[in-house]
């Protein structure tokens, strides 16, 4: 049997660092209301030249080096963004030129902060299909410039960064299985709302900023996370105990308590950056997992259960072997 591994990681955060200090003179907060309502310290924040597929980018070096592989080793290259550089030609493509990448499907998928988990599980499938060797996986969000800073619910949140995988394959145990699920009907608890089909010329009079009714969001999002969890531990009959890392989406410290909590894990086994990044939607996971992996935590031969939730509402949970 065929499994994908991961051979690599990488991630790559803007030099700007914003923290809660600097926003108390921004909006109306306290660096003590931020921290123990959201958790979040500080956060980085792309300059104004800056696209997602710089930050991509950096990521994607990082982690192919650590991987030990070449741009003629990539026969496979999706990134999970909310923040493409552009409608069209996709940020996979950008990216696949930057890198020196040819000739191999680059594209990219788009469901908010679930992202990252949506590439990495469709990489899965096609290294398990035999018809990807060597697949390049990337979540990356420059998702302050799409909030409000006016607004103090929303612009405490948010941060920017990218992360970068390699997955190769290996007749040895890496991802055991993946979990995808969405529900629509949550469309308008979270969203962006302007499109290039919707609204583009005509922006609502609210702002064409992030719009979030959060407590809305956190009840809906503990249940789930905790729900995708417990299904990827019933698909593959193992207890929470077996899990020796969780890696949750870093949305904010309070959900990821709580979703701690009902899957009864101790925090000291759960992957916590948000103080550090805040929420960078796509990229909180894959930059979660490449701060356990080199602060030395997370070893070979662990296993880590991955999750996210995202705007659509959108969520999903991968097990491995790392």
């Amino acid at each position: 049997m065929i499994y994908s591994k991961i051979a690599g990681t990488g991630r790559y955060l803007p030099e700007r660092i914003l923290t809660n200090a600097e926003l108390e003179t921004m909006v109306d907060t306290t660096d003590e209301w931020i921290r123990t309502r959201t958790g979040v310290e500080r956060r980085h924040v792309a300059a104004e030249d800056q696209s997602t597929s710089d930050l991509a980018y950096e990521a994607a070096k990082i982690a192919m080096a650590e991987a030990g592989v070449t741009a003629e080793d990539i026969d496979m290259l999706i990134v999970g963004t909310t923040t493409p550089d552009l409608v069209f030609p996709n940020i996979g493509t950008l990216l696949q030129d930057r890198l020196g990448i040819h000739n191999c499907p680059a594209f990219s998928i788009e469901a908010a902060c679930t992202g990252f988990i949506y590439a990495l599980t469709t990489a899965d499938k096609f290294i398990r299909a035999g018809e990807t060797k060597c697949a390049l996986v990337i979540g990356a969000e420059i998702i302050t410039k799409l909030i409000d800073w006016k607004d103090r619910t929303t612009c405490v949140l948010f941060g920017d960064g990218a992360g970068a995988v390699v997955l190769k394959p290996s007749e040895e145990p890496g991802i055991l299985s993946c979990h995808l699920g969405a529900d629509g009907q949550y469309r308008d608890l979270l969203y962006f709302p302007i499109g290039p089909s919707k609204n583009l010329f005509n922006p609502p009079e609210a702002g064409a900023y992030i719009q979030m009714k959060g407590n809305e969001v956190f009840k809906v999002a503990v249940k789930t996370l905790g729900k995708v969890a417990e299904e990827a531990l019933a698909a593959n009959n193992i207890s929470k105990d077996d899990i020796d890392w969780l890696i949750p989406h870093q949305a904010n410290i309070r959900i990821i308590q709580a979703t701690a909590k009902r899957l009864d894990m101790p925090m000291e086994k759960v992957i916590q950056t948000v103080q550090d990044h805040g929420n960078t939607s796509a990229a909180s996971v894959p930059m979660a997992l490449d701060v356990g992996i080199r602060d030395g935590r997370i070893k070979r031969g662990q296993t880590l259960l991955l999750e996210a939730f995202g705007g659509g509402f959108t969520w999903g949970s991968v097990l491995l072997r790392y």
